[in-house]
């Protein structure tokens, strides 16, 4: 008998499974609770601290209950006093222990490990990502205005908010932020100052000082380990997505009340959101909860909120449990051996089977196809897919494969933009536009017989100006083709390896790597007597010979978009190569103007 068994057989073990069993309808009633009080609560102050109490409510009855059940004794680990609560899988006249009648009795001790093993997956993730976002305070950072400065400043006192707060701008976050509780720290991104009006940064300024003045930040990550010690439970997840969506609310009341326009900021928060990364949850920003609601909330106040939905869930969640829990005892159905299963259904319910026929269908030659189809082990097919996505790569050497992430890119994008009544991908547009990318030209009709026309100017292997018709005659958004440039020749590259798009996107620090000349921006003298200062961002496009043949603000300083653009101009780039063929390359790239001196 091994160590884990060992342990698993303690007294101690099978109180910690039955304190996890308890907790799930004990869960289950304290969220079902919440979402009756929710139902009749309007102010976001009394639903977030209700969604608080409940939280802590979970937490004290799992301490609780692990209290009741704990065994006694010498090292707390040699007796047991019998459960707390009625064994809810027990059948009369049956002994739990016994091995013939396997209940809760059996399998809870065995919940206790796994258990213990996700809280220390969770916690160490946490760890990471703290450590992770508390970096943003050294890296990347620097100093706002001393007019932006006196502006927090001056915004603090009216908030009555004793504690300093330093304002600075980083060039690794892409929204508003605060960080640390004790010395708290406002991270904007770089240029947002200068890209925004006064007014809307005044509002978005005073919702992250509300964060700090409501202790927000203290308060998620003693969240943060209350959800790594629930993990298991769905509930948990549910009560916190409550207290960060109330939490915003709250902020956002905070700053309209102080700005006394909320109209204002909503177009602020619009704004921000086209910035928003998808991330750092240990930080508060103000792009945090669902934007379109809170957006509503603001412009139409007197709009329901809602809260029967995860009333009705908490519900559906506390009968499936008691469900669950009574048909337990009951002798587990008999099970089809595997070698009874048709090899058809095995094939085609194996992953492998939706990668070749989903994933790239349109891109995997016929030769490979059967290749595949030949392969007998999973291992064999693993390391087939490694080699087909690796001869695609236009930097093999580099880890990142630009093809294969274009690539799905382009599929969840056909998926997201042209899904009908079928998938996006296997709609004509949605083949289109994963074959060759997105069309230099469109040309939409809209009338009783809504149309589209795509225009590329160059397909490699194909020719110059190539069109694509589509037509939408039913009305169901299909848009079946009707103009094939390609007819009479295979639709797709099957069998055609040397087809290759026109234009891949890279991103930013992979492209860098490849930048062989770089002409430095000279610092218009207007904006560096005026003290103006940010990063200038373009979406470029790089040509088959390595230089930038257009480029497009994304943002910055006006002030400083043109001289930056003519640098940009000027930059070459070592030729970006797919099967051996020059393609165009589309990214971003960040010119940065800082005053050195006072």
């Amino acid at each position: 008998m091994n160590l884990l068994e060992t342990w698993v057989e303690t007294p101690l073990a099978g109180a910690v499974g039955w304190t996890l069993l308890h907790s799930l309808w004990e869960g289950a009633i304290i969220s079902a609770a919440l979402a009756a009080a929710l139902v009749v609560m309007q102010s976001p102050r009394a639903r977030y601290a209700a969604a608080c109490v409940a939280m802590l409510a979970m937490l004290g009855s799992f301490g609780f209950t692990l209290v009741r059940v704990m065994p006694e004794g010498p090292h707390g680990l040699q007796t047991a006093k019998p459960p707390a609560f009625a064994a809810w899988n027990a059948r009369a006249g049956t002994d739990a222990s016994d091995p013939s009648h396997p209940g809760l009795a059996v399998v809870a001790p065995w919940l206790t490990p796994f258990w213990i093993a996700g809280v220390w997956i969770f916690y160490l993730k946490h760890a990471a990502g703290w450590i992770s976002v508390s970096r943003l305070r050294r890296r990347g950072v620097c100093c706002a205005s001393d007019e932006w400065q006196k502006q927090v400043s001056h915004l603090s006192t009216r908030l009555r908010l004793a504690r300093p707060v330093r304002l600075l701008e980083s060039c690794l976050v892409d929204s508003p932020m605060v960080l640390g509780h004790f010395r708290p720290v406002i991270l904007m991104p770089i240029g947002l100052l200068a890209g925004l009006p006064s007014g809307q940064i005044e509002a978005i300024l005073l919702h992250e000082l509300a964060h700090i003045r409501r202790f927000d930040y203290l308060v998620n990550v003693l969240q943060r380990l209350v959800e790594g010690l629930l993990f298991y439970h769905p509930a948990v997840w549910w009560v916190s997505r409550v207290i960060r969506a109330e939490r915003e609310n709250c902020c956002d009341d905070v700053a309209v009340a102080t700005s006394n326009n909320a109209h204002e900021y909503a177009v602020a928060l619009a704004a921000l959101e086209q910035k928003r990364w998808a991330g750092r949850e240990l930080a508060v920003a103000a792009t945090g909860g669902s934007l379109v609601k809170r957006i509503r909330r603001l412009l139409y106040p007197k709009e329901p909120n809602g809260a029967w939905t995860p009333l009705l869930a908490s519900a559906i969640l506390m009968v499936t449990t008691a469900v669950v829990l009574t048909a337990w005892p009951a002798a587990p159905p008999q099970q089809k051996s595997p070698g009874a299963q048709a090899p058809a259904e095995r094939t085609e319910a194996s992953p492998y089977m939706k990668w070749l026929n989903e994933d790239v269908v349109y891109i995997i030659t016929d030769r490979e196809r059967a290749a595949f189809l030949k392969l007998t082990t999973d291992e064999e097919r693993n390391k087939f897919i490694e080699q087909f996505w690796l001869v695609r790569s236009p930097t093999p050497t580099t880890g990142e494969n630009e093809f294969k992430e274009e690539h799905y890119r382009r599929i969840a994008y056909a998926n997201e933009h042209y899904g009908a009544g079928v998938p996006g991908w296997k709609t004509d547009r949605g083949r289109t536009y994963i074959m060759w990318g997105p069309p230099d030209e469109i040309v939409s009709r809209v009338d009783a017989k809504p149309s589209e026309n795509w225009r590329y100017r160059w397909i490699e292997g194909v020719g110059e100006n190539v069109d694509f018709g589509f037509s939408d005659p039913q009305l169901n958004g299909e848009y079946p083709l009707t103009l094939n440039p390609l007819r009479g020749t295979r639709y797709s590259p099957q069998g055609q390896p040397g087809l290759v798009p026109a234009r891949i996107h890279v991103r930013a620090q992979l492209q860098e790597q490849k930048l062989i000349t770089q002409v430095d921006p000279i610092y218009p003298p207007d904006a560096m007597r005026a003290r103006i200062q940010g990063v200038v961002r373009f979406t470029i496009v790089i040509g088959k010979d390595g230089r930038v043949s257009s480029l497009e603000q994304v943002n910055g300083h006006p002030s400083l978009v043109a001289a930056a653009g003519d640098a940009v101009r000027q930059w070459v780039y070592q030729p970006t190569l797919l099967n051996g063929q020059p393609v165009e390359v589309v990214t971003e790239v960040d010119v940065s103007f800082l005053l050195t001196g006072k």
